[in-house]
């Protein structure tokens, strides 16, 4: 489980392909502090420390999250935002956030917002997807590449969000421009609400 606050950015240092799968080695200013078999959050996708080696860890994705995320779009030298998992005797400071990415979504539009910048997302709509609380609401939250956010101006297939500077220099907004593949979380809360209405 995990909040959408993120720590920090992890760098790429190595990808190696193996049958389906992808290790990803990477390193952060914490890599000391984790172990094998614990849970990472990258781009917003949980992910489990397969091995810690030299100031680096590596994390094993499969295919169902490769097919999912934009994980299979990383190089070598790429900044991924990170987050271990939560503590449960402290603040939740952004929203519940399980790191199961649901699909990608793209960046359409990028607008000054007199020190803060508007991000335009579009991801493909999918009416089943939506009845099962694949969708945004204005003012609720989703997670993009990990980081939690609050909605702005959504329709049935773009939503925007507002980040701050700290956010946009502390994350790997810095490098999203238009055009960019990004992950998308939707917020538990609304596919739990959408699943009761179809048991009634």
């Amino acid at each position: 489980m995990f909040s959408g606050i993120i720590e920090e950015f992890a760098t790429v240092v190595a990808i190696k392909k193996d049958r389906e799968n992808i290790d990803f080695t990477l390193t952060c200013s914490f890599v000391d502090e984790l172990s094998i078999d614990q849970s990472v959050a990258h781009n917003g996708v949980c992910l489990t420390v397969v091995k810690i080696d030299n100031g680096n860890y590596t994390v094993t994705a499969m295919k169902e999250t490769l097919d999912r995320s934009n994980l299979g779009l990383l190089n070598v030298g790429d900044k991924v935002n990170i987050e271990r998992s939560m503590l449960m005797n402290g603040r939740l400071d952004g929203h519940i956030v399980q790191g199961h990415v649901d699909q990608t979504a793209t960046c359409i539009d990028m607008e000054d917002a007199d020190g803060s910048t508007y991000f335009t997302f579009k991801y493909p709509f999918d009416a089943e997807k939506a009845r099962h609380g694949y969708f945004t609401v204005d003012k609720g939250s989703v997670t993009v590449n990990g980081v939690s956010l609050t909605v702005c101006n959504p329709t049935n297939n773009t939503f925007q969000v507002a980040i701050i500077p700290y956010t946009f220099e502390h994350t790997n907004f810095c490098d999203i421009s238009i055009g960019s593949v990004v992950n998308l979380e939707f917020d538990i809360i609304g596919k739990y609400i959408a699943r009761l209405q179809q048991l009634n």
